[in-house]
């Protein structure tokens, strides 16, 4: 695997945030560290939860909020959804393949907006939607659990797939951000680093290890992360 330890992301999941303080609690978790604002946009028709859309993003964004925000668009289908987050102030924009259409349009939307545009694969959904669109993605994310829930248990039979993405992208050439969503915690992080991985979601192990003694309530479990990821 490439040298990348200089350009480890942490993307903390605000799916398990706080949403009565929530323009507070992105404050905090970014004051702590972290690198990216992971939005989880979820319709009970994909998958079966209902979480934010649009209106939260640009909320962020007016609270002062000026990180990247990855949204993860777990909806079907995505093409009216993505026109809606580029308004909102998304920088990342990322949807499963199985909710497109037509891939290589939904991708190129995304980029026409401004944004950088991923593809998200489930623990069963085939790298071989990548073989013809490698030119049109900055982002790829695997899945390390089933989406639709936070709090599930990393599934490990996605290490090999880790570093099956990881071969693609070093042999495309091309800079592509390997990101890994679900069950990521401070004793498995550096595993899933070494398997390929760049960018870190975490949602619950990061947010309910607020502690109020922290200067910024989440600096000592930011800091775990980056403890365990400087061993490599």
């Amino acid at each position: 695997m490439p040298d990348v330890n200089s350009d480890f992301q942490i993307a903390p999941s605000i799916l398990s945030a706080n949403f009565a303080r929530l323009g507070q609690e992105v404050d905090d978790v970014l004051a702590s560290g972290a690198d990216i604002v992971h939005f989880d946009v979820m319709d009970n028709h994909y998958v079966p939860n209902l979480t934010i859309g649009p209106m939260v993003c640009e909320a962020l964004r007016n609270h002062g909020v000026t990180a990247p925000i990855d949204v993860h668009l777990m909806v079907k289908p995505v093409d009216r959804l993505i026109g809606d987050f580029l308004s909102a102030g998304a920088s990342y924009i990322t949807f499963h393949p199985e909710a497109s259409e037509h891939i290589d349009r939904s991708l190129q939307l995304i980029r026409d907006g401004g944004a950088k545009a991923g593809l998200v694969f489930n623990p069963a959904t085939p790298l071989s939607y990548l073989d013809h669109v490698m030119d049109k993605v900055d982002m790829i994310l695997l899945m390390s659990v089933n989406p639709g829930f936070g709090g599930q248990s990393f599934i490990p039979g996605t290490l090999d797939k880790l570093r099956q993405a990881r071969k693609r992208i070093d042999d495309s050439g091309r800079v592509i951000r390997l990101e890994i969503d679900g069950g990521v915690k401070v004793d498995n992080i550096a595993e899933i680093a070494q398997a390929g991985a760049d960018t870190f979601v975490a949602g619950s192990a990061v947010f309910k290890a607020r502690r109020e003694e922290d200067p910024h309530r989440y600096d000592s479990v930011i800091q775990a992360f980056r403890d365990e990821l400087a061993k490599l």
